[in-house]
């Protein structure tokens, strides 16, 4: 198996993962916030999709050096944030401001950033792989970190979503 396959059946099952959360999902437990406690209150499931979606899209687009899928899709999205937010460090007001009115939105979102992410594995190989991508780090890191980084990164927001869904 090449590193170009080996990435490409991740980020399917990460693309099936996401399509599950939002299957029999309602609006209502879309936008919910889980609490341990009171006044503490969780990520919506809503916020960690779209969050998911946008940490993809934008790490990618980095990698691959195309334009991120968002700016054709922030339009519709129309959320009060600025135009290339991605949800790192949100205020629980600006988790509560990530609101949908049809959960197919984000599924439409994360199904283009898909079909980026997979335009860009089919070039992916061991060189590219070990391309320094960010110097600010020690050790620098490479477009294999970035990548292993965002297949954490979703897993763990798609397993937060599934488990908020689950409470629902």
């Amino acid at each position: 198996m090449t590193p170009a396959e080996l990435l490409t059946d991740q980020f399917e099952r990460i693309h099936d993962l996401f399509a599950d959360v939002v299957d029999g999902l309602s609006l209502d437990a879309a936008h919910a916030r889980p609490s341990a406690r009171a006044g503490a209150g969780g990520n919506s499931i809503a916020w960690l999709l779209w969050h998911a979606a946008r940490i993809q899209d934008d790490h990618v687009a980095g990698l691959s050096g195309q334009d991120q899928s968002w700016a054709t899709w922030r339009d519709r999205f129309d959320l009060p944030l600025g135009d290339w937010d991605h949800g790192y460090g949100h205020s629980s007001e600006q988790v509560d401001s990530v609101r949908v009115e049809d959960l197919s939105l984000l599924v439409e979102y994360q199904d283009a950033v898909h079909q980026q992410t997979l335009a860009y594995l089919q070039r992916v190989d061991e060189a590219e792989l070990d391309r320094v991508v960010d110097e600010n780090w020690d050790p620098p890191v490479t477009a294999g970190v970035r990548l292993v980084s965002i297949v954490g990164d979703e897993l763990q927001h798609l397993g937060q979503a599934q488990y908020a869904k689950g409470l629902a």
